[in-house]
């Protein structure tokens, strides 16, 4: 799982109006890591700064909340997609 994976899985637990604060975030992140992996305090800040940067997350002085922009691209990609109606074939001209 990528740190902003992480992060994302992480504020959509805390369900906090206000947002969650980085502390909070990455002490739900480190319980949760496996064990082969190595905390990289780094790649962290680096993943939360590029998701503001990128518009996924909405800093609020110190804490990160999901961007309504954000949250619409989640449902849309949860949604099932409806399939075509099978086309039925035509039937064979009589000669």
């Amino acid at each position: 799982m990528s740190y902003k994976a992480a992060i994302v899985s992480a504020i959509t637990e805390f369900k906090d109006r206000a947002g969650s604060s980085s502390i909070a975030i990455k002490k739900h992140m480190q319980a949760n890591m496996s064990a082969d992996k190595k905390w990289l305090n780094g790649m962290f800040l680096n993943a939360l700064k590029k998701a503001v940067a990128d518009g996924d997350l909405v800093q609020n002085k110190n804490s990160y909340k999901l961007s309504p922009e954000f949250k619409k691209k989640a449902a849309a990609a949860l949604k099932p997609k409806k399939k075509a109606a099978p086309k039925e074939k035509a039937a064979p001209k009589k000669k």
